[in-house]
């Protein structure tokens, strides 16, 4: 049987954990004067949480000392893991566990390719660790996306050639870093903002097994 190696990202792709992001955000800019939206949300996705802070700040057109952002950078992570205390199963986007369990069963290699420092516990809580062969975050890597270091380094710990590796992303910058790693890209969300993905599905009910089995013997 052929194996390939799948890998996931984990904000927006396995939890919905974009809205806790947002909420700690949106209380760090309020401090500063900035009305933090949604929208500007957007641009978040995908991005560290160093630059996360940096756009934020632009987009306030405000200059903030090392000390200061240092300051709101723990605040921001402190007020998000209080949002993760109550986590579990439920948190887990609809579609996203046949998935997993399908390719457990084909005997598919699974990594978490994630920018997200709170990837581990995150995997814990909501019960999913064990599906996981390899898992690379934002503790392993120097690089965000859409530098392909936490794709590339994923792969490397399963022992996959990049070409054979497909990555589900729902960032723009996510869909980037697997196109420069040669890996197949999979965007999950809106057509119109990751047209860059080789393949786009709004969410992982769209995904039927035929779907899977052709990139498995791709």
């Amino acid at each position: 049987m052929n194996k390939k190696a799948f890998i996931f990202d984990l904000d927006g792709v396995i939890v919905d954990t974009a809205k806790y992001h947002f909420l700690a955000w949106k209380k760090v800019a309020s401090q500063i004067g900035i009305d933090f939206t949604l929208e500007n949300n957007e641009l978040l996705k995908g991005v560290s949480r160093v630059r996360s802070l940096d756009i934020i700040l632009e987009l306030g057109k405000i200059e903030a000392s090392q000390e200061d952002k240092n300051k709101w950078l723990i605040q921001k992570n402190e007020d998000y893991l209080t949002y993760l205390v109550d986590m579990d199963q439920s948190e887990i986007l609809p579609g996203v566990m046949p998935v997993l369990k399908f390719l457990k069963d084909r005997n598919q290699l699974i990594a978490l390719g994630s920018a997200s420092k709170n990837a581990r516990p995150i995997l814990e809580k909501t019960n999913i660790i064990h599906y996981f062969d390899a898992i690379v975050d934002g503790n392993d890597v120097s690089n965000a996306k859409p530098d392909p270091e936490v794709f590339l380094r994923a792969a490397q710990l399963l022992d996959a050639f990049n070409e054979n590796s497909i990555v589900f992303e729902d960032s723009v910058a996510g869909i980037q870093a697997a196109n420069t790693a040669k890996m197949i890209s999979i965007g999950i969300g809106e057509k119109n903002t990751l047209q860059e993905a080789e393949f786009i599905f709004k969410d992982f009910l769209q995904i039927e097994t035929s779907f899977l089995e052709a990139l498995i013997d791709k």
